[in-house]
Formats: structure tokens, C-alpha cells, sequence
């Protein structure tokens, strides 16, 4: 249970809109944040998470670190999905959020989608990876659409590793839900642990509508099949019967 404050960088760029994940990039890429945010708050009891976009041609910090699941929410409401994303740009308003953490045991880390061409010169991004290093600054990259970025992004993990706390899950799309995948991946270790402590997968501190559906959806299903148990099962024809009808035919 390592404690955390980790900012994560959605791409809300204009190549979000591409609907080779399901039901786009975009919204997949919201599913699996909202996972994210759910097992690192799950996981410490004073792990915090920020929010931020890459697109827009502008990084913005939509929300501060918090562990309030509904300033969150709220965060991610009715984003645009426009311009180009600034991923270096993005990481380094990230790290200066991190950096006025207010409890300083938290082990920094930055979770960062990227969706879209990573257009910046790579000798800058590799000194700027250098720089997270030294700070102590962990990064996870889930890469999604466009991979021909993936080198790049791979040198950059490489030069912000330090043992084996940075990660990169390059997810070709496929019939599969991203959050899924990610859940799988390195990046989301721990998050189906996380939701295995409460009854049927959801924390009803939570989404206290979703686990009282769920209980509710689950409590019919009992008495259903509690009834079909109970049912008496129908008579079979006595064996003299079936054999009179047999001669009679």
C-alpha cells in the first residue's frame, strides 16, 4: 500500500474523437482514469490524485490533488476534446503540482495518456525525463492510437526509470474495453484487488447508487431462483399409461 499523490494527464486533443477504442478514445480513456483514481485512493488511506488535460493546445489542472471522488467527477464533466495535446508541457505543470504537495512523504508519480503524435523534440523530452528522475518524480504512460510514438515515448521511460518505478502499456485497439486492458497492465496492478475488498466490485462510499442497484439487482436474482427451487417439479405419466398409448398407436 504505497502512499501516493499522483497526477493524471488526460489527452483531450482532437484526436480523441477516433473511434477505434470503444466507444472512442476519449471516453475510453475516461473510463480507465476513473479506475486509476479508485484503486490509488483504495489502496492508502492518505494516497491523493490530481487532474489535468494535455489538449486544447493548453495544459490545465482541472483539480488539485484530493481524495474527493466528487470534485473529481466534477473535474472530468463536459471536457473539450480540441486542438493538439502538449505532452512535455503537460509533465512539467504536473511535477510543479506535485511539488506543492502538502504532505511531502508522498511518493510523487504522474499517470499520462497519450493519444495523440508526440510532436516535441525528443532531445527535450529525454532532459526533461532526466529531470523527473532526479526529483523522484515516477511516470506511467499509457500509449493509445497513434504508436508511431512509441519510441520515443520508450526512451523517455527509460530515462526517467529509476527501479523499475516508471512503466509504458503501448494498447493497440481491439474489441476490448481499454480500462480493462490498462487494469491488466503494470500501470493498473492492484486495481481489481482494490475493488475485490467490497461486495460485487464497487465501493459504496463511493457510488453508493451503483452498489445499492447492484445489491438490490442481486437480492431479485435470490429470490428468483429461491422460487424456481421451491417450484414442485410436474408429474411424469405413470409408465402403465405410457405404455397403454404406445399399444393404442
Amino acid at each position: 500500500m504505497v502512499l501516493e499523490a499522483t497526477m493524471l494527464l488526460i489527452d483531450n486533443s482532437e484526436w480523441m474523437i477516433n473511434g477505434d477504442y470503444i466507444p472512442n478514445r476519449f471516453e475510453a480513456q475516461k473510463d480507465s482514469v476513473h479506475l486509476i483514481f479508485n484503486q490509488k485512493i483504495n489502496d492508502n488511506p492518505e494516497t491523493m490524485c490530481g487532474l489535468m488535460t494535455m489538449g486544447d493546445n493548453n495544459p490545465q489542472v482541472l483539480s488539485t490533488l484530493t481524495r474527493d471522488y466528487g470534485k473529481f467527477l466534477s473535474a472530468m464533466h463536459d471536457l473539450p476534446v480540441r486542438g493538439d495535446s502538449k505532452f512535455g508541457d503537460a509533465i512539467q505543470i504536473a511535477q510543479l503540482a506535485l511539488k506543492h504537495r502538502e504532505n511531502k512523504t508522498q511518493r510523487p508519480r504522474i499517470v499520462a495518456f497519450v493519444g495523440s503524435p508526440v510532436v516535441e523534440d525528443e532531445k527535450n523530452l529525454i532532459r526533461l525525463a532526466k529531470r523527473m528522475k532526479k526529483n523522484n518524480i515516477a511516470i506511467d504512460i499509457v500509449h493509445i492510437g497513434e504508436l508511431e510514438s512509441e519510441g520515443a515515448l520508450q526512451r523517455f521511460i527509460e530515462a526517467a526509470n529509476s527501479n523499475d518505478n516508471c512503466h509504458l502499456v503501448s494498447v493497440p485497439p481491439s474489441s476490448q474495453l481499454l480500462s480493462d486492458l490498462v487494469n491488466q497492465s503494470p500501470i493498473g496492478q492492484g486495481v481489481a484487488a482494490s475493488q475485490g475488498q467490497f461486495e460485487y466490485g464497487v465501493d459504496p462510499n463511493l457510488d453508493p447508487e451503483l452498489a445499492l442497484a447492484l445489491e438490490l439487482s442481486m437480492a431479485e436474482e435470490r429470490a428468483r431462483q429461491e422460487v424456481a427451487a421451491q417450484k414442485p417439479a410436474e408429474p411424469s405419466e405413470p409408465a402403465e399409461e405410457q405404455g397403454d398409448k404406445k399399444m393404442q398407436e
